[in-house]
This record gives C-alpha cells, structure tokens and sequence, in this order.
C-alpha cells in the first residue's frame, strides 16, 4: 500500500501517460549512478549487516541534498531493499526470532521519534547526534579488531537488547545511517554467531525503515524521485545475493568487514563534525 501511494503520488506531479515515452528518455545521470550506488550498498549491508546508509548519505551529500531529504530518501528506498533482504534471511534460515522482536519494537519507537525530531530540530542537534554516533562506533570498531583476533570469540548473554533497538533506530533516522553500525556491531561484540545476527537485524532493518519513511512522508513529503527509484532497484538486485553471502562468509572475516565499514564510518562523521 505504501510502495503504490509512494508510486502515485511520485507520478501524479511529474509525468502524464501521454508524456511516457518523451519522459524516458530524459531519465537523468543521477538515476544511473544511484543505481550502482544502490547495488554496492544492499550488497555490503545484506551480507555484513551495515553499510547502506552510510554509502547512500556520502553519495547524496556529494550531490548537495540537505540532511532531512537525504534521510528520507535513504530510508524510503531502503525500505524496500531491506525488506527484500529481510525476506531473503528469513528463507536462508539466518534469523532468531526471538531476538528480532527485541529489536523490532523499540526500533520503530526509536526511528518515529528519530525522524520527528530531525524534521522538527534536525539543524539544532545535528552535530551533537553524529558526535555520539561516531565515538560509540568507533569504540565498537576497534572492540571487533581485537575480538577478531582471537582465537575464540565468547558468547555473552545478550542485555539491554530493546535499548539497542531503540538507540540504533532513533540515531539511524536522525543521521541518515546508523542501525547497522550500531546494532549489528554490538551483538557481534557479544559473541553472537554472525549469521544470525546479520540476518536478524536484517529483517529486523525493515520495520525500522518503514516506521521511518512514513514518518518523512507524512511530515515533508518524498523529493528526488531518480535517485530513490535507483536505489531501490539497485537495493533490489543486490540483496538475495547478499543474503546467501552471508550464510556463507566465515564469522572472523564478517567481523574484520564490519570493523573495517564501523570505523570508515566513523572518521566520516568526524570529520564532517570538525
């Protein structure tokens, strides 16, 4: 129901069934390089559980969109991309039921409320927001390394899970990125076999994006209709083969994956602070 209103409401003011044809061929760049741009992300994210936010809001950034259109956008296509991947786990075997309500519920708190308060007060508490993301991920990318390293990695009882679920959707909406590097890095930092995890927060990713896209859609409508059609055609492909990917990736190299992407996306969002 949302894929059709999102479908209408992009059509209705832009182009007529008379004007199809002369419309087609005026597709712009954009569509093409966010069609890559969409392929490359759900591929990283599906398979290592993170990435797609932060590939998406570099690219956009570079194209000059503000903070609340980048965020909504990303989350608009990564819903259905996410859902796809969601599903495609979910078929794969790779997700603990169990744990995904944990995470589910509060997340959609956390990104409603992510998403009003950025729409509402994003410029205030911009920086502020990617100063905590930023030091909390790189704290968990260098904890990965070195969990990494080791001959055994300890599997710890899970806690404050529903906290998690909340934190990472609401610093996901606000910043345009974050419920992987957040949430999947925590639980692998506990030990959790990585197949699971990536594919619970995964599907789990879905309702949180969805919860997120309404939001931006009800507030301040949808823009840049190509490059949200790109992405979620490139996000589309991509994930099934993510998800078999990551039933198959060893658990040490997914680790060393993720540190890797958690501390890229940190010095990002630093160096965007400072």
């Amino acid at each position: 129901m949302f894929f059709a209103i999102f479908l209408g409401y992009g059509l209705s003011g832009i182009v007529s069934i008379d004007q199809v044809k002369e419309y087609s061929n005026q597709i712009p760049n954009a569509f093409y390089g966010m069609l890559l741009v969409g392929f490359f992300a759900q591929l990283v994210d599906g398979a290592v559980g993170l990435g797609y936010g932060v590939t998406c809001s570099t690219s956009m950034m570079l194209l000059g969109i503000k903070l609340p259109a980048i965020s909504g956008s990303i989350h608009t296509a990564e819903m259905f991309s996410s859902g796809i991947s969601g599903f495609s786990h979910y078929k794969f075997g790779n997700v603990n039921k169990k744990l995904l309500w944990w995470l589910v519920i509060p997340g959609v708190i956390g990104a409603v409320s992510g998403a009003l308060l950025l729409v509402y007060f994003g410029s205030k508490y911009e920086k502020i927001t990617y100063g905590v993301l930023a030091t909390y991920t790189m704290i968990m990318g260098f904890s990965l390394l070195r969990i990494a390293i080791r001959k055994q990695i300890p599997n710890r009882k899970s806690k404050n899970t529903g906290f998690l679920g909340f934190s990472g959707g609401f610093l996901d909406a606000f910043g345009g990125g974050g419920w992987g590097p957040i949430v999947t890095s925590t639980l692998l930092s506990r030990g959790k076999k990585s197949k699971y995890v990536v594919g619970t927060v995964s599907l789990a990713e879905f309702f949180v994006t969805m919860a997120a896209s309404i939001t931006f859609f009800v507030s301040i409508g949808v823009s840049h209709w190509y490059i949200i059609a790109g992405l979620i055609i490139g996000g589309a492909i991509a994930a099934p083969f993510a998800a078999k990917l990551a039933g198959k990736m060893p658990q040490k190299t997914a680790l060393l994956l993720v540190a890797f992407l958690v501390i890229v996306f940190s010095i990002r969002m630093l160096l965007k602070i400072f």
